[in-house]
């Protein structure tokens, strides 16, 4: 919902009460405190905008960042920290209330072995023989809560929704670094009425979190969502967040993780992106690489909630934990990629080896390989090497599935809870154990063939005894533990059934290297009913359509109000479409014609008339005269006329 109403500066005064009057000086401001007293000056007209349960005003020029387009992320944020916040107060003996919900009692779903024995012991400590539990609700602070922090707040609209929609909080710092936005932030967090919970900072996120490593510090919930990649920050967030503490990373530089550049990637994540129709689960594996990596310099490590692939961007849920000896198995759950270059059938090759010992001991070893040949064995091509990636699961399917339950019970709590719930649904039916996928047009665009239905093709799969799943990132996607040379001779059989004109193919492309070895395994393409997941037949919104028109990345804030806005705008417009030829308007085409005399007129051939687009006047005998014989027009029987002689388009 959007409104234009008049800035008010009260805002700004009543910002200042209850902050303290010495944090106000610029040194104080650099360390990470709440300047809201400073006079800025307003524009003449702001954007409202309400969205969940909180309502914000920004300028309408573009100095403070803001994406409708990312509902989706914030909503679903909203949700996954109401399901941690259920889980962490649980242990504590705390139940949350959540508007909407109905009051049955939730079975906490036990992340890790160590909460689940600090539950056992805390149980009969906090609760006595006919006390009731104690109860946390939505804007309210609770003292053992959660302490959140927005390392990027911008307008503040995502830290503001967290105080007005998830229960448990003890605290939400909203952070930037520009004072535009922070002044901003103080009024949208009168405007909602939360300033006993968000407390809005000035200061470099990286600051503000390498000064928060003390364990009585840290954060328990740290939420970055920056304009483009997220890779400055991490190291600091890795360290600031609690033991058991959840980390929420959204990367926008999409191009980056989907291989148009991949010494750019290795220098912002450390690894390497391959050009790949599984480029966004390839991404999201990339970045939970970023994370484990950097978090095991501190003996640390991440293990992976939710990660989603939505629109133009990535976004992953995880936990940091901290264990010497879980951080020696980082290195097996790490896979570098073999993908060949002629048919896209890709291979994983773990960095490092873990094997059970006696006495119950793990022992850690280099892995040995490579899996695969210098040359593809399906079509000969060479291979690329791409990653290290993630090769775990990236999913917690317990906890997911805790989210899912809370968001489908409760479907008006958030304005897209229906996509919430289609990408959940086919989350929950992913493969966890199988890295990446291959593309349903991408194997018969290979073969040159016709391409089979997603329900043959994975009932083919099922019939030879593999699993096959769906993917979030892709709605043609096929997840299978088959091997490839299973897969490609599913594919030589389809042939069979739609052939192919082999003499069309040249004898060095992948299709007819393919294609010219038999079958070993007969495929059985009768559907299976099995075969249609069960998201799909209840019709879910599993894939997202174009939200609006011209959607997707919006321009980074920049400051200088009104007139930058318009001339970004202005930049845009001359840039837009400006490879393809504007259309011209039929009345100016012709007139432009007429100015061109027509050759077969001249010739005597010309059978159009009056009707003729062309000029059918002929010079008149004084325009003939005062020409000089060197200077005339070279006719069409002559040598075509020389540089700077102009000439009719168009003419046969």
């Amino acid at each position: 919902i959007l409104t234009l109403r008049s800035a008010c500066s009260p805002y700004r005064a009543r910002c200042m009460e209850g902050q303290p009057q010495e944090l106000r000086n610029p040194a104080a401001m650099e360390n990470g405190t709440e300047p809201c007293g400073e006079e800025r000056p307003s524009e003449a007209q702001e954007t409202t905008v309400t969205e969940g349960a909180a309502k914000i005003a920004f300028p309408s020029a573009n100095e403070v960042f803001y994406n409708p387009v990312q509902e989706f992320n914030r909503d679903l944020t909203c949700a996954v920290i109401t399901e941690f916040a259920r889980v962490q107060l649980a242990a504590k003996g705390i139940q949350i209330k959540v508007p909407g919900e109905k009051d049955v009692p939730k079975v906490v779903v036990n992340l890790s072995e160590q909460e689940e024995e600090k539950a056992e012991l805390k149980e009969g400590a906090n609760l006595a023989p006919g006390d009731q539990p104690r109860t946390a609700a939505v804007g309210e602070i609770c003292e053992e809560g959660l302490r959140v922090l927005e390392g990027l707040a911008a307008s503040g609209l995502r830290s503001i929704r967290f105080a007005r929609e998830v229960p448990g909080l003890q605290s939400v710092v909203a952070n930037d670094a520009s004072a535009r936005a922070v002044d901003l932030m103080c009024r949208n967090v009168q405007l909602n009425g939360v300033a006993h919970l968000v407390h809005p900072r000035q200061a470099d996120a990286r600051m503000l979190m390498y000064q928060h490593q003390k364990a009585s510090e840290r954060f328990d919930v740290i939420d970055l969502d920056p304009y483009g990649s997220p890779a400055p920050f991490l190291d600091a967030a890795v360290q600031a967040v609690s033991e058991g503490g959840l980390l929420c990373v959204t990367c926008t530089d999409m191009a980056v993780l989907a291989g148009n550049s991949g010494e750019t990637c290795y220098s912002k994540y450390g690894a390497m992106a391959l050009k790949s129709r599984a480029c966004h689960e390839m991404a999201l594996r990339i970045v939970l690489h970023s994370l484990d990596l950097r978090a095991n310099c501190y003996q640390r490590f991440v293990v992976p909630l939710l990660s989603v692939s939505a629109d133009f961007y990535v976004r992953v849920f995880v936990r940091v934990f901290t264990g010497q000896a879980k951080v020696k198995a980082s290195a097996s759950k790490q896979a570098l990629v073999f993908q060949c270059v002629g048919c896209g059938t890709f291979h994983l090759q773990r960095l490092g080896k873990a094997l059970g010992a006696s006495g119950g001991r793990v022992k850690f070893s280099a892995a040995c390989g490579p899996p695969v040949a210098p040359e593809c064995g399906h079509c000969g091509q060479r291979h690329q090497l791409g990653g290290p990636l993630w090769a775990e699961p990236i999913h917690d399917l317990d906890f997911v599935g805790r989210v899912l339950e809370a968001v489908s019970t409760n479907p008006g709590r958030f304005h897209t809870s229906e996509r919430i719930r289609g990408v959940l649904s086919v989350v929950t039916e992913e493969l966890p154990d199988v890295p990446l996928y291959y593309a349903l047009d991408q194997l018969s665009s290979t073969v040159r063939c016709s391409t089979p239905s997603l329900l043959q093709l994975r009932s083919a799969l099922l019939h030879a005894g593999f699993r096959v799943s769906l993917s979030h990132a892709c709605k043609n996607a096929v997840k299978t533990d088959a091997p490839s040379s299973a897969l490609w001779d599913i594919m030589r059989c389809w042939e069979k059934v739609c052939p192919v004109k082999r003499e069309r193919l040249s004898e060095s492309s992948p299709a007819f290297r393919i294609l010219s070895v038999e079958p070993r395994l007969q495929a059985n393409f009768t559907i299976r009913d099995d075969a249609n997941p069960s998201s799909r037949q209840r019709g879910l919104k599993r894939f997202q359509a174009n939200p609006e028109a011209n959607w997707g990345p919006r321009p980074r804030a920049r400051p200088g109000g009104k007139a930058a806005g318009e001339a970004m705008e202005e930049r845009r417009r001359l840039h837009q479409n400006k490879r393809k030829e504007p259309a011209e308007d039929p009345v100016q085409r012709a007139a432009r014609l007429k100015t061109f005399p027509c050759k077969r007129f001249k010739e005597g051939t010309c059978q159009h008339g009056d009707q003729c687009c062309y000029s059918h006047s002929s010079p008149t005998p004084e325009d003939t005269a005062e020409v000089a014989p060197g200077d005339r027009p070279e006719t069409p029987s002559q040598n075509p006329p020389g540089p700077g002689v102009a000439t009719g388009p168009g003419v046969d």
